[in-house]
């Protein structure tokens, strides 16, 4: 990781491109306790060219808690380069002071009792403040989405994603790409993309049938007196993290030459700024920054990082906007004679207790809620534990599902997707209906029961890590470790395919699994089309129900070594 100054002289160096981000500023109102509104959204005009990014909003439309992880391990060259630090090591890297709002918005570090003092982040009406006060400087702002933005809710999955593409009509987004959209199946993507006022870009989206490209791969825009293209890299392996059944028409993959092609083809019309609006996740956009030539900004998505500053590599910045609503980046360019000659940069905190929710916003959220609003807010238990995802391995919010599934199921071992989204819970704060559908409301929900032998555990846990602990970016495929319940094993992040899994035992009585013996095993998310059983959402509620008050420490039954 380069420190601050070496990041600018890095800048300076690459042939005068000049930088600087704004984050430190709320930083240091922290230290007073005094934070406004009109501070958060302070910026220096700088340039030509305004790009507004928000990502990874996975049908958060009211504010939430949300913990950023404290393990998140980088291997190969990106062991130890941001995004992957956390904690005390996030906040020396950046040089943020400890219990700072800066603190609480970027780090697990003292979670709950600054959760307390700083209150709830996101929220679609605060989103909407904010994007119009950019604007309000600079009307030629270009707002972007980076996807993962139709799914994640009980509204989201009731109205087939219709609440948040009205939103982000009414946001004014101006392009967008895509992942987690797809699984409301390929007609309801196409349903919804003939409806939409903003190009659904996807240059690594091909027709399976002719191999031809399947949607616009760019746009350009004007602003500023510069022609602005942008490039549209969706989710590379959506038939391996998801269905495939529900797009069989479609093929996705990273294409590093396609995108090549795309950034010669924009600059041959023209384009003096280029920028790719990707869902590549960080790692993946880090290698491909270094790959593919002549890209000015990438826009990262899909690993929900939040980083403060951007990340350089090359002439290339690489900009993090995290998840959830939390935050929106603010990026100024000055873009003169084809190309970037400098930018600042600012990621907006979203403190919803600060900004003030815009009217038209909350309107039309409400409105959408309306109809299920009772449903939302039924209360099935208690929590006096912090629940959270978020993390390379199991959150306690993960653990509480797989206590579920094992429960419910009637087996010995629970399986839960590591996926990253879904908000966090407070101690002592009421389990709600939503707030279920927050962890796991999606189009292929059901919870099967089967059985397995431990041979087949073992090889889905190999496979599952070399697709988070691959050292080629371009290998890793999934999202996080898979979640389990009833069993512990042991991880090396750092040794060869096939060899990181080993000591694999029922948690419960530390019996070691023998490959010939076969156990029941319960999960949900198969991506498998006619998956039988009952919906996740009903067996996590079933159970909490049962418990009234859940009390869940975090699960100690995964060793990891290699980091």
């Amino acid at each position: 990781m380069i420190s601050r100054r070496e990041f600018l002289q890095a800048g300076l160096a690459a042939s005068a491109l000049v930088g600087a981000s704004g984050f430190g500023g709320w930083s240091r109102l922290a230290a007073q306790q005094s934070l406004t509104q009109d501070q958060l959204l302070q910026f220096d005009d700088f340039g030509n060219v305004t790009l507004i990014h928000i990502t990874d909003i996975h049908a958060q439309t009211k504010p939430i808690w949300f913990r950023e992880p404290s393990v998140n391990l980088g291997v190969g060259e990106a062991r130890g380069r941001p995004p992957h630090v956390t904690g005390s090591e996030f906040l020396e890297t950046f040089g943020i002071k400890p219990g700072s709002a800066e603190a609480y918005a970027l780090t697990s570090e003292d979670f709950v009792a600054l959760a307390r003092g700083y209150g709830r982040m996101g929220g679609l009406d605060r989103v909407a403040t904010v994007v119009k006060a950019i604007r309000a400087a600079r009307p030629e702002a270009l707002l972007l989405d980076g996807g993962d933005t139709w799914h994640g809710s009980l509204v989201s999955l009731e109205t087939r994603g219709q609440d948040m593409v009205d939103a982000m009509n009414l946001l004014g987004v101006e392009a967008m790409t895509s992942h987690w959209e797809w699984t409301f199946g390929a007609e309801r993507v196409k349903e919804i993309v003939e409806t939409l006022p903003f190009p659904f870009l996807g240059a690594n989206i091909f027709d399976v049938e002719w191999d031809e490209p399947a949607f616009e791969p760019y746009a350009i825009f004007e602003r500023g007196g510069a022609r602005v293209a942008v490039i549209g890299q969706a989710f590379p392996y959506m038939p391996v993290a998801n269905p495939r059944w529900m797009f069989p028409g479609y093929s996705f993959g990273i294409r590093q030459e396609r995108m090549q092609e795309m950034v010669d083809e924009v600059r041959a019309e023209g384009a003096d700024l280029v920028v790719c609006l990707s869902h590549n996740g960080f790692d993946v956009d880090h290698k491909m920054a270094g790959q593919v030539s002549g890209i000015d900004v990438i826009l990262s998505g899909h690993t929900h990082d939040a980083i403060p500053e951007p990340v350089l590599v090359g002439e290339t910045i690489i900009i993090a906007s995290g998840s959830n609503g939390k935050f929106v980046s603010r990026v100024d360019l000055d873009v003169r004679d084809g190309r970037m000659m400098g930018f600042r940069h600012k990621l907006i905190p979203i403190f919803s207790d600060v900004i003030a929710p815009d009217a038209e916003m909350a309107a039309l959220v409400d409105g959408h809620r309306a109809p299920f609003k009772a449903s939302l807010e039924e209360v099935v238990g208690r929590t006096e534990s912090l629940l959270y995802r978020r993390g390379n391995f199991n959150g306690t919010w993960d653990d509480v599902i797989c206590d579920a599934i094992r429960s419910e199921r009637d087996a010995q071992i629970a399986l839960s997707p590591g996926v990253r989204w879904g908000p966090t819970l407070l101690p002592g704060d009421p389990i709600t209906r939503e707030d279920i559908h927050n962890v796991a409301s999606m189009t292929y929900g059901r919870c099967y029961r089967t059985e397995m032998t431990g041979e087949t555990l073992k090889t889905v846990m190999e496979d599952v890590a070399d697709n988070i602990f691959n050292t080629d970016p371009y290998y890793q495929q999934g999202g996080d470790m898979v979640r389990v319940g009833g069993m512990s094993y042991r991880i090396d992040v750092s040794a060869p395919m096939g060899s990181r899994i080993s000591d694999l035992a029922l948690s419960d009585t530390g019996e070691a699994l023998e490959a010939g013996k076969s156990y029941t095993v319960a999960g949900w998310a198969s991506v498998n089309e006619g998956t039988e059983g009952p919906q996740i959402w009903d067996v996590i509620e079933s159970h909490i129900r049962k418990l009234g008050t859940v009390n869940r420490p975090p699960s100690d039954t995964v060793t990891v070594v290699g980091a």
